[in-house]
Order: C-alpha cells, then structure tokens, then sequence
C-alpha cells in the first residue's frame, strides 16, 4: 500500500463506525489521507479515530451524525474543514436495510430505508459539494462516492425497499456527475454484494425471521452457490482498494460510474 496515495486529500466517509466504512477510513489514512468518521455512534467511531492517530499516518476526527439530517451533513463538512483546512472527498457509506415480501411493506419500513440509504446520500452529496463550490477551483477533481449495491443492478424478492433505495443511489450518481461537472467534481460509486459487516450478519437473522431462509447462514451458502462467481463472500477488505481508486487521482477521468465489486453476481 502507498503510504502517499491519498496525501493531500481530506475525506468525510459516513456510516464509518464500522463495517466498510471504518475499513476504508483506515486504509485511507494509511495512504496518507486525513479522515473525518462520521456515524450515530460517536464513540465507536472515535474509536477508529484513535487507531489511526496512533498508527502515525494520516490524521482522523470522529463525529456526531445523523445523516438523515441536513444540518448535520452541514456541520461534518464544517468540522473536515476546520480540522483539515478543506475537503476533498466525500464517501457516502451509511445504509441499512430490514427485509420485507413486498406485500408486507409499510411506510415505517419505507421511510427508514429510503431516509438512509438514499434522502441522506442526497444530502451528503450537495452539502459536501457546496463546500467545495465554495472552496474554488482546485487541478485535480473533487470526488463524491456512493456506496450502491448489488442491489443497485437486480431485483431481489425479499428487499423490495432496499432495492429501491440502492437504484437511487445508482440514480443520484449518473444524475450528479451531470450536475456538478461544471464545479469540476467528479461523482463515481462501487457496489458490493455480500459483504460481512454487521448489516449483512443482521440481515441474515432478519431472513430467517421473515420465513425466507429457515436458519442463519443458509442466505450467504444459498447466495455463493447459486449467484456468484467467485465462491465466496467477500469481506471490507475486499472493498478498500476500489474505494481508494476512486478517492485518488488515478479516477480523475471517471465520472457517472458505478463499479460492481460483487464477485460476478452482476453477470449472473
């Protein structure tokens, strides 16, 4: 790994307590990026704060967020740049997901899902990008990240709403990259497929509660067997290198794109 990398860039992830996004921040800063950990859970996050100050590479903060609400997207912008002097890369990670058939749908379940996964995607792209408006021009792109999924390019049964959420993200990608190309902010994304955090392994108790698997596992055995090319689930590690790509300079030429890292799920 290139402890230089990322020198230079000031990067907010979301949902980066755990899971990919605590992955990410700490490969990050070992590439010489400073980090700014958003999560609800301040402590945990705070915690992989701490782990990449002592590390001696790039620099970390932790903060306070509930991404669902603009004011504070707008305040962890403000504490990137009043730690790190600006901000140049936003990764947009925080998502949840709870299962339901699609005739068992409600609107709690809806809201949940959609004001996470993509309302708050939304409103992290145009509070990060209106800092970087507003911080001029600089010769190298600004860059937003999405985090999409799987889920982004195939309907699944049993995640009707997650399913919609992620072509949202899809969406305000494609969508973004059209409406900030002209600030020179470049917007790109990766989606995963099965990946072990704490979602997924939550997700794989919610399945079997809903009927649809009858024992914990049984979704990721089911899955590499019958939907993926490389056999195996994959892991946050597995994530941090396109994650890094998409945060340097080797993507200043890519905009509008979504990259599946979903072990061929996606061709399948």
């Amino acid at each position: 790994m290139d402890p230089e990398r990322l020198k230079g860039k000031n990067i907010l992830i979301t949902g980066a307590a755990r899971g990919m996004g605590a992955a990410n921040a700490e490969a990050f800063a070992a590439q010489g990026a400073n980090v700014t950990l958003g999560d609800l859970d301040e402590g945990a996050a705070q915690e992989v704060a701490d782990r990449i100050n002592a590390a001696g590479n790039g620099r970390a903060i932790a903060v306070r967020m509930d991404v669902t609400k603009r004011a504070d997207n707008a305040a962890a912008v403000a504490a990137t740049v009043e730690a790190f002097g600006s901000i140049n890369v936003g990764l947009f990670n925080a998502g949840l997901n709870k299962p339901r058939f699609f005739m068992d749908i409600d609107e709690d379940n809806w809201d949940m899902i959609m004001n996470v996964n993509t309302k708050a995607m939304w409103l992290g792209m145009q509070e990060t990008a209106r800092q970087m408006i507003a911080q001029g021009p600089q010769e190298r792109p600004y860059k937003l990240i999405n985090v999409g999924s799987i889920a982004s390019r195939k309907p699944l049964v049993d995640v009707t709403v997650y399913c919609t959420s992620k072509y949202g993200c899809l969406a305000l990608t494609e969508c973004g990259a059209l409406g900030l190309a002209e600030h020179n902010i470049t917007v790109n994304g990766y989606a995963p497929g099965v990946v072990v955090t704490p979602l997924w392994e939550q997700l794989d108790k919610d399945l079997v509660e809903i009927g649809f698997k009858e024992r914990e596992g049984q979704a990721y055995d089911d899955i590499v067997e019958n939907n993926l090319v490389i056999k195996r689930v994959s892991y946050p590690e597995d994530i941090t290198g396109t994650a890094s790509f998409l945060a340097s300079n080797d993507s200043d030429y890519m905009t509008g794109q979504m990259i599946s890292i979903d072990g061929g799920w996606v061709t399948k």
